[in-house]
């Protein structure tokens, strides 16, 4: 098994493909440079069902996210990811990311951020093709 990278998430940007399979995630965290992976669409809607909805009005929003341009897009090393394992953790969330290309990710959400990623996630299942329904 490959070990992972781990990283604290400051903010994240989405964006997604225009065929509706996939959706680039960036990740901006702490004490490391930002990270970028394709999250395919299954696992766009299995974690849409899973991610808790927020219920506390007084969430603040996390900073702004890293931009995602053409560039990132374009990038050949950016890997994909084949599944993800997710674990809630007080006040925050635990997601492991198997990668087919590089070390696996583990990434950590405060509340805020994984409150953003759930609303952009939702925002995009309407241009995304869930092949599992």
């Amino acid at each position: 098994m490959k070990s992972a990278v781990i990283r604290q998430v400051k903010s994240l940007s989405m964006s997604c493909d225009r065929v509706g399979n996939l959706l680039l995630a960036k990740f901006s965290t702490h004490g490391a440079g930002d990270v970028a992976i394709y999250v395919p669409a299954n696992i766009v809607f299995w974690l849409l069902r899973h991610l808790p909805v927020n219920q506390d009005p007084r969430l603040q929003p996390p900073p702004a996210g890293p931009s995602i341009t053409q560039h990132d897009w374009e990038n050949p090393y950016i890997p994909r990811a084949q599944y993800v394992n997710a674990k809630e953790l007080p006040g925050a969330i635990r997601m492991t990311f198997a990668l087919d290309a590089k070390q696996d990710l583990t990434v950590v959400l405060d509340r805020s951020n994984v409150e953003l990623m759930r609303q952009i996630m939702a925002m995009y299942t309407k241009d995304l093709i869930d092949l599992d329904a």
